[in-house]
């Protein structure tokens, strides 16, 4: 007999009904890419075990507190709380070098100001809407493949299997998008940067 994978969605209101099970088997279906994903940011053991495990806390904390509405799309939710993790883990263990003053050197010739400024903003925010608007004019089989790997951070393997067509056509849709988009680009002499 075929051995049947339940989906991430029944296996979440399975254990949201009480079946403790569903979740180690939910952990334990994509434990390798969440860690897999913490250890590429963080690259420390320990670290990562400890990212992974406040990862799932919360996890079981949303779930049981029935606040959960992401409609089959565990996965990508649970990345998402990984990497709000991975962030709040730098910003707390920020470290500022510690550097001495002498006559060539201030301590202010090193310093910046990663902020984007209002201006900068509404320039980023006015790139983003102009990029999208020339997203959409590519032909359908490749907006569908750019999107899926630009704004949905998805492998090829993970598009060839949703779209149902090989990776290399995958990469052939995304290839011939970064082109057209060029082609376009250059054509009107619009320039995306501040």
């Amino acid at each position: 007999m075929a051995n049947i994978e339940i989906p991430d969605a029944l296996l979440v209101q399975d254990y949201v009904a009480g079946n403790e099970e569903a979740l180690a088997t939910l952990i334990k279906r994509h434990e390798s890419k969440i860690y897999g994903f913490i250890y590429s940011k963080v690259s420390d053991r320990d670290v990562s075990n400890d990212i992974f495990q406040d990862t799932f806390i919360k996890v079981i904390k949303t779930l049981k507190s029935n606040s959960y509405n992401e409609e089959g799309k565990f996965l990508p939710w649970v990345m998402r709380i990984a990497h709000n993790l991975v962030i709040d883990y730098f910003r707390k263990n920020k470290k500022m070098p510690m550097y001495r003053e002498t006559e060539e050197f201030s301590v202010f010739s090193i310093m910046t100001d990663d902020a984007l400024t209002i201006e900068n903003q509404l320039i980023a925010d006015q790139v983003e809407l102009d990029i999208q608007k020339l997203i959409e004019e590519l032909p359908e089989d490749q907006k569908e493949v750019l999107i899926m790997r630009m704004y949905k951070d998805m492998s090829f393997k993970e598009i060839s299997e949703l779209t149902g067509v090989s990776i290399n056509t995958s990469l052939g849709r995304m290839r011939y998008a970064l082109m057209n988009l060029r082609k376009v680009i250059d054509k009107h002499q619009i320039i995306l940067t501040n």
